[in-house]
């Protein structure tokens, strides 16, 4: 076990070597190399052992207590312990020692160097201190000397001191009375030359002293010379401005030199807008000579590059200078500038829109948005300046009219493109026919409408879409871009939809008064009382048909045929007469006789209480039966209505009788429901039978051998 136990080398012999023995020296010298690697490594006594500390730290019996006594503890052992468990706890007492002393051991070699090292450093460390201690107490002596050559020669000095401050100042005054009495000849000489600046500069130095010393003789005649040549200086500086030959710096320039000078400054300020308003008024009269017939105006672009450059940057300088000299007049000073920017700025608008109104109707936009980006870009600085003047919004109005504009001139140009493609449509709809040629389908007619149609709105698009550019500066301003809601599809497509349901009950309205008309003046234009016997259908009736066969063929070409009601096997044998319904019948039975009447009118109207009710202009479907059917209850409502306003005579109702029976036997076939064409038309000739005197009717049979006839 003390073989096991020596320490490495350099720390010491084994514990043989020691003449206390082994059992007083090996525990001590162990716990002093604990207690070097604990301080090095910041660890207690139970860590730095290796074991977790202790529920009790006074316990003579804990081994890794600071309070541990072997004695007590192999006394324990022995009152509470076999042998076997003695033996044992030898046994793991050995092994516990040898992996400490295996574990000291490695901690000391890894640790060697770092010692060495450390050693090093200190002794290093303790040779600097002792320098720069050395140093230090060469610096402090060195300054306790200069110290003391500063006390003494400040103290050598102190009389001459005093003596060069007072002689410094006599000199700086007498200096500034030289000036003073140099000053008439300095501004005489200022004026000869022109430096008119220079001259104010010296005035403004010297008027607080002449001022304040004018009581003084020799002062107050310095300050007379000097009066009198600003006075002249004033008035060459007056004359300058007034000539107004220079720029806008220079009339600024002299107006700040008037105001030095101590000029009134509300003269001065309408002074320096009169000539402002000159330079301007200038510009805007050549503006207005290139708007004029001849020479030919510049294009738009530079027309608004020469009012940008000309106009609009000669009132940026005026402003900028007005503001910088008369900041002190306040609001009212402010006011006067907005108002006289307002009036110049509305005259050169009113010049730019007259000039962007001859760009209506023209096809290019970029040089007209070109135009109108740098218009807009121009005006941002004077409307900056003259928040009050209402400049950008003035031109911000502009560039929108101009816009809005442009769009109605492409709307118009779309609705014209559209025109010009339905009136080709007509046109290749109504060219005749050579012998073995067909004309172009609808089918392609349609798709050739819609190219045209698309290709026109791709245009126009794209020449609106110039306007929304972002190189563009008024691109960002809400009526460009917020809001700017696009049309959905589907609300466009029930917009034409509806236009074109629109323009297709128009067509039937249409249609069926022309057929109207033809039947009211033949029904209004014909003696129905002395009518004679019917022997031929009418030729307004053959007429009628001849019409509806036509409109039934157009519009064929254009629609499917429509869904029809299932028609009856009866439908073209049916003979109108005054017996056509069991109501009829009753109503005109054989027993009516003049000794017998009854009352038709009466009859007339519970025949209406159990009729169906026609609705004459009901909505039209985008089909041929719907659009058949419209036309002919309109010109049969028209016919009844017509009827219900005459008298006949027998033969006259005959005649009527004749005439539905024809319409029947041919309009049947264009409607939706062939009861459509049966009910108004037993109407016709039951109210043509009210109007009698003597309804006697016609036999069927004889009814049906004229129409075939006929």
């Amino acid at each position: 076990m003390a073989a096991a136990a020596a320490p490495g080398p350099g720390l010491g012999s084994g514990p043989g070597d020691s003449p206390e023995g082994p059992e007083t020296e090996a525990p001590e010298r162990r716990r002093k190399a604990h207690g070097m690697l604990k301080l090095y490594y910041g660890l207690s006594e139970g860590e730095a052992a290796g074991y977790p500390a202790g529920p009790d730290p006074l316990d003579p019996t804990d081994l890794n207590g600071a309070h541990f006594d072997p004695e007590v503890y192999l006394d324990k052992l022995r009152r509470e312990c076999p042998l076997a468990q003695l033996m044992d706890s030898e046994t793991d007492m050995v092994r516990q020692i040898r992996a400490l002393d295996s574990d000291m051991q490695t901690l000391v070699y890894e640790n060697y160097n770092k010692f060495i090292s450390a050693t090093d450093t200190i002794r290093k460390m303790k040779n600097d201190f002792r320098k720069m201690e050395d140093e230090m107490d060469r610096l402090a002596t060195n300054m306790a000397v200069i110290t003391n050559f500063s006390a003494r020669i400040s103290a050598t000095l102190q009389d001459r001191h005093e003596r060069i401050t007072k002689l410094a100042g006599v000199h700086a005054l007498l200096r500034k009375l030289q000036f003073l009495f140099e000053l008439p000849s300095r501004l005489t000489k200022c004026v000869e030359l022109g430096a008119y600046g220079q001259a104010v500069r010296y005035q403004s130095r010297a008027r607080a002293v002449l001022q304040q010393y004018q009581h003084l003789p020799s002062f107050r005649a310095i300050q007379d010379d000097c009066q009198v040549i600003t006075a002249g200086l004033a008035q060459q500086l007056r004359q300058r401005f007034r000539e107004g030959g220079s720029g806008a710096p220079e009339q600024a320039e002299c107006v700040e030199l008037l105001l030095a000078l101590g000029e009134p400054a509300e003269e001065l300020c309408q002074e320096f807008l009169a000539h402002a308003r000159g330079r301007l008024e200038e510009e805007l009269s050549s503006l207005e000579t290139d708007l004029g017939p001849s020479p030919p105006a510049p294009d738009v672009l530079e027309f608004t590059d020469r009012g940008g450059n000309g106009f609009v940057g000669g009132l940026c300088q005026v402003a900028a200078a007005y503001q910088e000299l008369f900041a002190a007049q306040g609001p009212a000073g402010a006011e006067k500038l907005a108002v006289f920017a307002r009036e110049l700025g509305g005259r050169y608008f009113a010049l730019v829109e007259r000039r962007l109104a001859q760009e209506q109707g023209g096809s290019d936009n970029s040089l007209l948005v070109r135009a109108l980006d740098r218009f807009h870009r121009r005006l941002r600085a004077p409307g900056a300046l003259l928040a009050t003047a209402g400049l950008s919004e003035a031109s911000t109005e502009i560039v929108e009219r101009v816009a809005r504009e442009r769009l109605g001139h492409h709307l118009q140009g779309l609705k014209a493109a559209f025109l010009g493609c339905l009136t080709d449509v007509r046109q290749a709809l109504a060219a005749p026919r050579l012998a073995g040629k067909e004309g172009p389908s609808l089918a392609e007619l349609l798709a050739n409408v819609a190219s045209s149609i698309l290709s026109h709105i791709k245009a126009s698009l794209a020449a609106v879409h110039l306007f929304t550019a972002k190189e563009v500066s008024f691109s960002n301003k809400s009526y460009f871009r917020d809001p700017s809601p696009v049309t959905p599809v589907s609300t466009l497509c029930a917009e034409a939809r509806e236009t074109a349901r629109k323009l297709l009950t128009h067509y039937v309205k249409v249609q069926g008064l022309v057929i109207s008309q033809m039947l009211r003046k033949s029904v209004e234009t014909r003696d129905w009382l002395s009518t004679l016997e019917p022997r031929n259908v009418r030729a307004v009736m053959k007429r009628v048909v001849e019409d509806t066969t036509a409109i039934d063929v157009q519009v064929g070409l254009l629609y499917e045929e429509g869904v029809r009601k299932a028609q009856s096997s009866d439908s073209s044998k049916r003979t109108f007469s005054v017996y056509s319904s069991s109501r009829q019948q009753g109503r005109y039975a054989p027993s009516y006789t003049p000794s017998a009447p009854m009352d038709t009118n009466l009859l007339s109207n519970i025949q209406k209480l159990f009729s169906e009710r026609i609705d004459v202009f009901s909505p039209v479907e985008f089909n041929k039966v719907s659009v058949l059917t419209g036309i002919i209850k309109i010109s049969l409502k028209t016919l009844l209505e017509c009827v219900r306003l005459r008298t006949f005579g027998r033969f006259g109702l005959q005649q009527v009788q004749v005439d539905c029976h024809f319409l029947q036997l041919y309009l049947w076939r264009f409607v939706a429901d062939e009861e459509l064409v049966h009910l108004l038309l037993d109407e016709v000739v039951a109210s043509a039978a009210l109007r009698c005197p003597d309804p006697v009717p016609m036999e069927p049979s004889v009814v049906e051998v004229i129409c075939e006839r006929g």
